[in-house]
């Protein structure tokens, strides 16, 4: 049984105009989507920004309420879960966002944010927690000294190995992590990734990893999911995607990639699609990449394909395959 299942979440945001704020229409952020992540993996969904890619992570983490479909905790349909139900969730589900500074509060010292979890959650005392305050800093690789310092006196990553701290004291069992190095120099972006790397291996932790640094996904992910305005267009393992793409925006996705190896970047081809996404707000009829494929058919205006199945673990939504 996988860790969570996400069966065709739906969130539509109302567009609301006059003085009573009438709805007259939806921006379509999220639009039926489906996905499950395994146990002890990494399930990442890539995409351009505006794709609905936070949106599906603020749903998961029911910091927004989806407006229909299921998600799926260890077998326990999440969606429902109000009050002191929703706590189990929220302590086996935590999260990581791109900036620690917006993230951790300016008032509280390292070592009160890093406690809170510890005390909420698993109801330990002062003393006790402190303890295991300083046992989750080292755990990041932070000294004890940073315990007693604010956020803002800390570097970048110093920040972002708090937040980390904080978000695995409660013993969770999924993080999800919404663009977790973005925000932080390269050399920290790779101390970072080593660290989520290390720490899913002793701690058994699942991730769903938000983000559009394709590097960073093919270095950290078992599965990948490519989501463009609000749908799913190709699923499958980071091997089968990255070596193997089928769907025309994935390609071009792929082919954005900075290639530092001045022989290679010469070979490589660059997949340009003209225009800009559709508005969400009223997205095509057909497939949602019809107005910028440079495949596109007459059917690909009119009708949407499903999303079916081109091999082991590897799905695709285009008419190309149907």
């Amino acid at each position: 049984m996988p860790l969570l299942e996400v069966e065709e979440l739906v969130k539509y945001f109302p567009i609301r105009y006059g003085l009573f704020g009438k709805t007259i229409g939806y921006v379509r952020a999220v639009d039926g989507v489906s996905f499950s992540i395994k146990e002890d993996s990494v399930f990442s969904l890539v995409g351009e920004s505006g794709s609905g890619k936070s949106t599906i992570a603020k749903c998961v983490l029911k910091l927004l309420e989806p407006t229909s479909g299921r998600i799926v905790f260890e077998g326990k349909d999440i969606t429902s879960l109000r009050g002191k139900s929703l706590k189990w969730y929220r302590r086996s589900v935590q999260a990581v966002f791109q900036n620690p500074f917006l993230s951790l509060n300016p008032r509280m010292k390292v070592e009160s944010i890093v406690a809170e979890p510890l005390k909420i959650h698993l109801g330990m005392k002062s003393d006790e927690a402190r303890e295991e305050v300083y046992k989750l800093l080292e755990l990041v690789g932070l000294s004890r000294e940073i315990g007693s310092k604010y956020p803002h006196e800390l570097s970048g990553g110093q920040a972002q190995r708090v937040a980390i701290a904080r978000a695995i004291a409660s013993k969770p069992r999924l993080l999800v992590l919404d663009e977790p190095t973005s925000a932080l120099d390269a050399s920290v972006q790779a101390q970072i990734l080593n660290l989520l790397m290390d720490l899913k291996k002793e701690l058994r932790l699942s991730y769903l990893l938000i983000s559009h640094d394709l590097s960073v996904v093919r270095y950290i992910s078992d599965y990948v999911a490519v989501i463009y305005l609000g749908k799913i267009i190709e699923y499958g393992s980071v091997e089968e995607l990255f070596n193997d793409p089928a769907h025309p925006y994935t390609k071009a996705l792929l082919s954005s990639v900075p290639e530092p190896d001045p022989a290679t970047r010469k070979l490589k081809n660059r997949i340009v699609l003209p225009g800009e996404p559709p508005s969400p707000v009223d997205p095509p009829k057909g497939c949602r990449l019809s107005p910028r494929c440079p495949y596109v058919q007459e059917k690909c205006k009119s009708s949407e394909p499903e999303l079916i199945s081109i091999g082991k673990d590897h799905l695709v939504r285009c008419w190309l395959f149907q």
